[in-house]
């Protein structure tokens, strides 16, 4: 069963990784490479992407079959999707044992929620 692990970001989990000396960050880089290396070697990674700043995204509006967009820094919210880790798991308890290890999750910012396919499978 395919699952969504988001990773959020706030002002709190920017303002610590700012606060993070260099060892401090490449030690959270390393967690992340251990990670990712977990699941590619247990064959149970779709996919993973992190991604820019929210400033950085276009927001797309169509009415009357006519497109327009804006651009970003967009009303601020208190979390934004930061990065996600698609994975193909036994069931939820895989999944949540997977996303405990990312390491926002000390911080109560990582979301696991089950992908629907679209044949209804």
């Amino acid at each position: 069963m395919k699952y969504l692990i988001m990773i959020h970001h706030n002002k709190e989990a920017l303002e610590t990784w700012g606060a993070m000396s260099e060892d401090q960050r490449a030690e959270g880089m390393r967690a992340y490479a251990a990670f990712h290396e977990d699941l590619v070697k247990s064959g149970e990674l779709v996919a993973n992407e992190a991604l820019a700043d929210p400033s950085q995204g276009v927001r797309v509006t169509v009415q009357d079959g006519r497109t327009t967009t804006a651009d970003g820094p967009f009303a601020e919210a208190k979390e934004h999707l930061a990065g996600i880790y698609l994975v193909d798991v036994k069931g939820r308890e895989r999944a949540v044992e997977l996303a405990a290890r990312i390491p926002e999750a000390s911080l109560g910012l990582v979301e696991v929620r089950p992908v629907n396919s679209l044949d209804g499978t």
